[in-house]
C-alpha cells in the first residue's frame, strides 16, 4: 500500500511549514524505514511543501500512518500539529504526479519542483530507504511531467515562484538594468534565482552565503563576492536583496542593515569594498527585500526600517496567479491517466509471485508426466504428446493469468492468492 501524508501551502499555514523545513529529511526516512510495517519511504520537502511517501503492508490505518510521522519528527525535536492530507494508492500516484508536473505549485506550472522531486528520490535511493513501488512511483512521476509539459503546454511561460516574486518587485525598482542586487545563498535556487535575474538584464550581483560557500559560486557565475565583514556595507547599497539560502539562523536583520547605513552616514556615505560605490542616501529610494527561504532567512523586524519592503513566500503565495484553466484541466488528465496506469501494473505486479508460483506447479506436474511419456510408444509418439501436454499445459494457465490481472485490477489480490492456496496448497 502506497500512503502520502502531505502538508503544502494548500493545506498547512506558513508557521507550520517553517517548521516542517527544518526537518532532516535523511533521518526521518531511516527513521520511518526501521519500522516492520514500512518497507520504504521517500521525504519530499520545498520551500512551499512537506511530504512524506511510505510503502507500507496494507495493515497501516491512516491513524497509524500520521502517528508514525508525528513520533518519527518529534525525534527531531519537531513539535506541530500535522495538519496533513493522506493520500492512499492510486491518490498517492496522482498526487505526486501533479506535484512533479507543477500543477499544485504556488505558481502552476513552474519548473523547479520537477528536480526537486528527482533529488528527493536520489537522496532516499542513496540512503536505501526506497521499495521497488517508491521506485517506480517516482520514475512514472519524472516520465509524466514530461508528458504533461509537451502536451499540455504546462511551464511553458518559464513560471517559477522567484520569478513571479521579482515581478511584483518591479513596481519598487526604477530599473532593473542599473539595480545592485545582493544575493544570500549558493544552492540550486540561488542559481536559479541569477538566472531570473539575469532575464531582467541586471547587471550588478553581488553574493554572500551563511555558509561561507561564496567564492565558489562568484567565480562559477562570473559575479563579484561579498566579504562577510563587509555584508552590512553591501546589504545597506543593494536596491534589492534576494535570500534563499537553507540557514536555520536569519542572515539579513534591521540591526545589520541600521549598522551598515550609520557607517555609511559616518564614512560620509561612501562604500569602500563594495564594486559598485554609491552614497548611502537616508532617503534613497526603497530598498526591496525578497526572501524566498523556508525558514526565513530574513528577521521580519527589517520592516521597521525606513524605506524597506518585504516581500516573503506568504506574500507571493496571496498574490499567485488564478490557474490556466483549459491548460490545467488537460494536465491533470494526462495525471490521471498516468496514476490509473501506474496502479493497473502495480496491483499486477503484486500479484506476480503468485501467477508465477502457479506456473511452477503446473510445469513440475507437467515435467512429471512427460518423464513418463518418455518411457513408453515410439519417439515420434513421444514427441506429439509431449507437444500436446505442453499445449494443454498452455492453454490451463492462460486463463487464471487473465483472472490474476482483471482480480488485481478490482483490488481483489488476496481472492487469487486464497484461491491458489484453497485448490494447490501453494503459498505465494
Amino acid at each position: 500500500m502506497l500512503l502520502a501524508l502531505t502538508a503544502s501551502h494548500k493545506t498547512a499555514d506558513f508557521d507550520t511549514l517553517e517548521a516542517l523545513s527544518r526537518v532532516d529529511p535523511d533521518s526521518l526516512a531511516a527513521t520511518l524505514r526501521s519500522h516492520e510495517e514500512i518497507s520504504g519511504a521517500v521525504v519530499l520537502s520545498t520551500c512551499n511543501r512537506f511530504e512524506v511517501y511510505v510503502d507500507a503492508a496494507a495493515g497501516l490505518t491512516q491513524e497509524l500512518a500520521i502517528d508514525r510521522v508525528r513520533s518519527a519528527l518529534a525525534k527531531q525535536g519537531i513539535l506541530v500539529p500535522l495538519t496533513c492530507e493522506l493520500h492512499i494508492d492510486q491518490e498517492a500516484a496522482e498526487h505526486l504526479f501533479s506535484v512533479a508536473s507543477g500543477l499544485e505549485s504556488v505558481v502552476v506550472g513552474e519548473g523547479e519542483i520537477a528536480g526537486q522531486v528527482r533529488r528527493a528520490h536520489r537522496q532516499a535511493q542513496e540512503l536505501q530507504t526506497t521499495s521497488s513501488d517508491l521506485e517506480r512511483l517516482f520514475q512514472r512521476a519524472n516520465e509524466t511531467q514530461r508528458i504533461v509539459k509537451r502536451k499540455a503546454n504546462v511551464g511553458e511561460a518559464n513560471r517559477s515562484v522567484i520569478r513571479m516574486a521579482l515581478d511584483l518587485a518591479t513596481a519598487q525598482i526604477r530599473s532593473w538594468e542599473d539595480a545592485r542586487v545582493l544575493l544570500v545563498g549558493t544552492g540550486n535556487y540561488a542559481a536559479t534565482t541569477l538566472k531570473a535575474l539575469r532575464e531582467r538584464n541586471v547587471q550588478h550581483v553581488e553574493v554572500w552565503s551563511p555558509s561561507g560557500r561564496q567564492r565558489e559560486f562568484a567565480t562559477k557565475y562570473g559575479i563579484d563576492r561579498v566579504d562577510p565583514r563587509d555584508l552590512h556595507v553591501s546589504a545597506t547599497l543593494a536596491d534589492v536583496i534576494v535570500t534563499c539560502s537553507s540557514a536555520e539562523d536569519y542572515a539579513i536583520s534591521a540591526e545589520l542593515l541600521t549598522r551598515g547605513r550609520d557607517l555609511g552616514l559616518m564614512n560620509g556615505a561612501k562604500a569602500p569594498v563594495c564594486p559598485v560605490t554609491a552614497s548611502c542616501d537616508t532617503e534613497r529610494p526603497s530598498q526591496v527585500i525578497i526572501d524566498m527561504g523556508l525558514p526565513r532567512n530574513v528577521n521580519p523586524d527589517v520592516k521597521n526600517v525606513p524605506g524597506v519592503s518585504l516581500l516573503d513566500l506568504e506574500t507571493v503565495r496571496l498574490h499567485a496567479p488564478l490557474d490556466h484553466l483549459v491548460t490545467t484541466d488537460t494536465a491533470r488528465d494526462h495525471v490521471r491517466k498516468a496514476a490509473r496506469t501506474f496502479i493497473r501494473v502495480t496491483d499486477e505486479n503484486r500479484l506476480s509471485p503468485a501467477v508465477v508460483a502457479l506456473r511452477e506447479h503446473v510445469h513440475e506436474a507437467l515435467e512429471a508426466e512427460l518423464q513418463r511419456v518418455r518411457r513408453r510408444g515410439t519417439e515420434e509418439e513421444q514427441r506429439a504428446t509431449e507437444q500436446a501436454l505442453r499445449h494443454f499445459a498452455g492453454v490451463i494457465l492462460h486463463k487464471p493469468s487473465v483472472r490474476a490481472r482483471e482480480l488485481a485490477a478490482s483490488g481483489r489480490h488476496d481472492d487469487f492468492i486464497t484461491g491458489l492456496d484453497a485448490l494447490f496448497g501453494l503459498e505465494a
